[in-house]
């Protein structure tokens, strides 16, 4: 199995971490090691949309309406 070492990390970050490995009933480096592992696991979104898009034939011949909006400020008051 591999190790890395995080440098430079924020104690914030530290504390939060640990704060959530406690909630979780876990030690802090199980913490870590799982949230990677699930990070590392997601789908990357662009990849699933060109996946997606092949699937379906790809999207060469896909007509992009034009614009016919024109951009305006938000009112906030």
């Amino acid at each position: 199995m591999s190790s890395i070492i995080v440098r430079g990390l924020d104690e914030s970050v530290k504390d939060r971490l640990a704060a959530q490995a406690r909630e979780h009933g876990r030690s802090m480096e199980a913490e870590v090691r799982d949230i990677l592992t699930r990070a590392s696991s997601r789908p990357h979104i662009g990849i699933a949309l060109m996946r997606v898009a092949r699937d379906v034939g790809g999207v060469e011949g896909l007509e992009i309406p034009a614009r016919s909006d024109t951009a305006r400020a938000a009112d906030f008051g």
